[in-house]
């Protein structure tokens, strides 16, 4: 009996709070808009932390979030953050009899955390190493959806509460977390002890023998710090080496490489001999680039997205959820196909175009729901519908 291939990850864990009536253009929304980069103000497509928002506006955030919803009750409570949710996708993904996913993190002793433990224990993960850690506040976002927004592409404004995630440090990780086939870690950003330490954890797991895969998030703490230079993700260009799949969107790629352009972006992290990069960029083509370590060598290439989940809607627009947690999802589909491939194909000869596939009917598919999380109705479910979007996509990239 062949051994499992075990995935670990780390990163963002939070709950989500989602508000799906919201509009950017409205005086309760503009009122507290940001006028420029990281000065605490909301901004579409980006995160703020309470505290920063609360300094900008000079108003407590339980008021502000009563203004801009209208005083309504959120219109769902989901499970999110670009750790706990692409992990959550991977393991609905992946069959429990040849594959583990395992979620490192802590929460706070509140409901939330009560209500995230209700949630989570409905899907595949092992939660074992997800636990409390502290007494702060476990960490939220309140999700502030516009469905119109970019002529009906829809986008969100994300405000954050670290909470509890402050105390989360990489001792926490422990031993067993290296012994992982795969470590991911995503949306450290929001996690800082990880964050900071990043380049330290990313060494040793190397030293382990474990793929790596970095998906990272809107770095709203470095940019409030130094808004006029590059985020740090490494301690220095040269530690990009130690990634071999690093997934990030068109902002954050942007924000991390210095550059103005995504080709710019993707040639810094390319000439940094990063093993592979994918780069988001919602409803527009996305990037992708191997330098032969893992993946077969390829040049950038430019893709597109999912053309099956366009026509869906098109054809019942009813259908239509929001677009939270789709890159989440995106980059669960990614580490799916990653522990999928390592089953099955020789380290160097994986194939990345597979692995996109997979990420973008995963992130396809989050559109049709609200939130980033799916519970599924049965073992498998999420696995068929993502994997028939998986094959549409294959075949409309035929030449690839």
């Amino acid at each position: 009996m062949s051994r499992k291939i075990i995935v670990a990850g780390a990163g963002c864990a939070l709950a989500d709070y989602l508000y799906t009536g919201v509009r950017f253009n409205t005086p309760h929304f503009q009122r507290y808009a940001s006028h420029k980069t990281g000065d605490g103000g909301l901004t579409p497509g980006q995160l703020v932390f309470t505290e920063e928002l609360e300094k900008f506006s000079g108003t407590l955030y339980s008021e502000i979030c009563h203004e801009i919803t209208g005083g309504q009750s959120p219109d769902a409570f989901n499970i999110g953050g670009p750790g706990l949710v692409s992990l959550i996708n991977a393991s609905q993904l992946l069959d429990k009899k040849d594959f583990e996913v395992r979620f490192y993190g802590g929460t706070g002793s509140d409901d939330t955390a009560v209500l995230i433990d209700e949630m989570v224990r409905k899907t595949p993960l092992n939660t074992d190493h997800y636990r409390q850690i502290s007494e702060k506040n476990t960490p939220f976002t309140d999700v502030l959806s516009d469905i119109t927004y970019d002529n009906n592409h829809g986008e969100r404004t994300f405000v954050n509460n670290i909470g509890a995630a402050w105390d989360y440090t990489p001792d926490l990780l422990g031993d067993d977390f290296f012994e992982a086939n795969i470590v991911c870690f995503g949306g450290t950003a929001l996690v800082p002890q990880i964050h900071d330490n990043l380049t330290s954890l990313l060494t040793r797991a190397k030293q382990h023998g474990c793929l790596t895969v970095v998906n990272t998030v809107f770095d709203f703490r470095n940019e409030k710090k130094n808004p006029e230079q590059p985020w740090p993700l490494v301690d220095t260009p040269e530690d990009y080496r130690l990634i071999d799949v690093l997934i990030l969107d068109c902002e954050e790629s942007l924000k991390i490489s210095g550059q103005r352009t995504i080709a710019g972006a993707a040639d810094y992290f390319i000439h940094q001999n990063i093993g592979a990069l994918i780069i988001t960029n919602g409803a527009k083509e996305l990037y992708a680039f191997s330098n032969g370590n893992l993946f077969e060598k390829t040049g950038l290439l430019r893709l597109p997205v999912s053309k099956k989940v366009n026509e869906e809607f098109l054809r019942n627009p009813a259908l239509k959820g929001d677009t939270t947690g789709c890159g989440d999802n995106f980059a669960g589909g990614v580490i799916a196909s990653l522990a999928m491939q390592l089953k099955t194909s020789a380290i160097g000869l994986f194939n990345l175009t597979e692995a996109v596939a997979w990420g973008v009917a995963s992130g396809g598919f989050t559109c049709f729901y609200v939130g980033g999380t799916y519970i599924e109705k049965s073992d498998g479910e999420k696995l068929g519908i993502v994997q028939a979007f998986k094959n549409e996509y294959i075949n409309q990239i035929p030449q690839l």
